[in-house]
């Protein structure tokens, strides 16, 4: 029997070059959700030159896609996870173009070795992570069905610090669009005619503004308003703002919902306007842990010769829809170290360290270390049982765990 082990490792080191410069590729040119056609098509090319059957669109989003190898045998199913759209205005301040490089080439690596082992390895890649046009793809991959049938999920997000760290908790999110139509009037010449939109905007956004003194640490507002009308002489009859509610579990996040809620109902009856509040995109669930699988990940960091900085358990300061998938099956999103000094996450300095050279040389760190995550859990059903079990002791009691 061959050493699957050095055969995975092996055929990193081999294909790391090619994966590099497809990253390099899309880091040169960026792509918001909904409009990766160059990175999702890409990808997908290189899954299919490596022996996946690609489906693409996938999940009712074009720029989505579903790269798949059966081995005809029973046994797990693993589902990478790429993700590949970039920053509006900035580009790739997040490292997506290594995110998807690497997920690509650790599914293709598993590949090598699965045949002796049956089961399947799937790409899935998911667009618009950072929100915007039909974002949050993961969240339609599970609506979808497409984790209906797997039985673990893997990635790895590259980090703006010296340190790698294992997977963290993070807010669950609703991004909404609260609209308002009145009726417009000239402002000085007949202003008792109108209906003021932006009045029951301005009475949204100060309400928010007190709902906060009554809410607890494991909650969080903000939004903006992107249109207050067009000219001061005119009553708007129309006026738009967007929000992210966010909250430390989905059940908290639905009853935050139904405050604001309240509050547009509220501003509308105050001004006589027609109030809406929906969401835009998908709901972001909050991230559900499985420390077994992070120890796992962990283990074959540490043989690789590197080791974990371990941090206490918080919520960390975002959302990621990587959390809908965490809500269905065990699933780890670790952070890989891309710098050699802390950086902030969307920054510039984060945009120029996704195409340093430690941060292509993460690629080949971060594919072996998730397919040989998924290695182990293939070659052990009791272990595969056990994070199974672990992680809908976490599902169950997610709500019990202090912020």
């Amino acid at each position: 029997m061959t050493d699957r082990r050095e055969t995975i490792k092996d055929y990193v080191d081999k294909s790391l070059n090619a994966y590099q410069k497809i990253s390099q590729a899309i880091h040169d040119k960026p792509e918001v959700s909904n409009y990766e056609f160059f990175a999702s098509q890409t990808l997908s090319e290189k899954l299919k030159e490596e022996g996946f059957t690609i489906e693409m669109p996938a999940a009712k989003h074009h720029t989505g896609f579903a790269a798949s190898y059966k081995t005809g045998k029973p046994g797990p199913v693993v589902a990478f996870l790429a993700e590949y759209d970039a920053l509006a205005g900035l580009g790739h301040g997040c490292g997506h173009n290594l995110f998807g490089a690497t997920s690509a080439l650790a599914g293709a690596s598993l590949k090598q070795v699965i045949d002796e082992l049956g089961g399947e390895v799937r790409v899935y890649g998911t667009p618009g992570e950072e929100g915007g046009e039909e974002g949050s793809a993961k969240g339609s991959f599970v609506k979808e069905g497409y984790f209906a049938d797997v039985d673990f999920a893997l990635c790895v997000h590259p980090g703006g610090s010296p340190e790698h760290n294992l997977s963290s908790r993070c807010y669950a999110c609703a991004p909404v669009d609260i609209e308002f139509h009145g009726k417009a009037a000239h402002a000085a010449g007949n202003p008792e005619d109108g209906i003021n939109a932006l009045d029951a905007q301005i009475l949204t956004y100060n309400a928010v503004s007190s709902l906060r003194q009554q809410l607890t640490n494991q909650i969080r507002i903000h939004g903006i308003i992107v249109d207050g009308g067009l000219a001061p002489n005119v009553i708007p009859d129309y006026t738009k703002s967007k929000y992210y509610l966010r909250a430390t579990d989905i059940d908290t996040l639905h009853h935050l919902y139904a405050k604001v809620e309240n509050i547009v109902k509220g501003a509308a009856l105050q001004t006589g306007c027609i109030g809406s509040m929906k969401l835009y995109q998908n709901l972001v669930e909050n991230m559900v842990l499985t420390p077994s699988l992070d120890a796992v990940y962990e283990k074959n960091l540490n043989e690789l010769g590197q080791t974990i900085t371990h941090h206490p358990d918080v919520v960390a300061p975002g959302s990621s829809d990587v959390g809908n998938v965490s809500q269905k099956v065990p699933t780890i999103q670790p952070h890989i170290s891309i710098s050699d000094q802390k950086i902030a996450g969307h920054s510039i300095e984060f945009l120029a360290a996704a195409e340093s050279q430690k941060g292509l040389a993460s690629i080949g760190l971060g594919a072996k270390v998730l397919a040989l995550t998924s290695l182990d859990l293939f070659e052990d059903a009791s272990l595969l049982r056990k994070i199974k079990e672990d992680h809908a002791w976490h599902v169950e009691h997610q709500n019990e765990i202090p912020v």
